[in-house]
């Protein structure tokens, strides 16, 4: 049986101002008030381990630790079915430039590569969260989040961050880049994962 969780304050481990934002808007309607890990002081664990469920793991436990409150952490990324599952956890790596991350890079990255193994059209994709709530005690509770769709190119739109300017979500015609962005909060892989979240640890 899921743990639920009791308090109203809940520690969100990220330093990533657009996570922590659409974590504290999901959350809003339950009363729960969000508080980062940049907010703490809180360092940034490194994320040494080859799943979701490891680095949010790694991450939201460390959390819980430093601070005796519950946190919960999400490790997320996109995995592309022509590139056998790439980027996946190295979402964000593939776009690191050695001087912060440059996803303009990343997304040309994974269309030349598309391109380059003659995968088939449509580029099915997905985009995956696994959150992780983590008590001081040791105890956590998994839930995931998935949002199938397909890459589509040029990149389009302004809005959103990371690669959704190159996703279109099944049953769409525009990018996650292209909607707004309360609208993509909702149906996103993290608005799933948040809603498996709140059923179990709230319900």
């Amino acid at each position: 049986m899921t743990r639920k969780f009791d308090g109203n304050r809940l520690l969100v481990a990220t330093h990533n101002k657009g996570k922590l934002e659409e974590v504290a808007h999901l959350l809003k309607p339950f009363g729960v008030s969000v508080v980062g890990a940049g907010e703490m002081n809180l360092p940034e664990p490194a994320e040494t381990e080859d799943t979701f469920v490891g680095n949010a793991r790694i991450k939201a436990h460390a959390a819980a630790k430093a601070t005796g409150l519950p946190a919960l952490s999400d490790d997320s990324g996109l995995t592309i079915d022509g590139l056998d599952g790439a980027p996946g956890v190295y979402t964000a790596d593939w776009a690191e430039t050695g001087n912060g991350r440059d996803f303009a890079m990343a997304m040309t990255r994974a269309h030349d590569e598309l391109v380059a193994c003659g995968a088939a059209k449509p580029w099915t994709a997905q985009f995956r969260c696994t959150l992780v709530l983590a008590w001081p005690d040791g105890h956590d509770e998994v839930f995931e989040g998935v949002v199938p769709g397909a890459i589509t190119w040029p990149m389009r739109g302004k809005d959103g961050f990371g690669y959704d300017p190159i996703f279109v979500p099944e049953g769409h015609d525009v990018t996650f880049a292209e909607m707004d962005r309360w609208e993509k909060n909702k149906m996103s892989h993290r608005g799933d994962a948040v809603a498996k979240f709140v059923a179990g640890c709230f319900g």
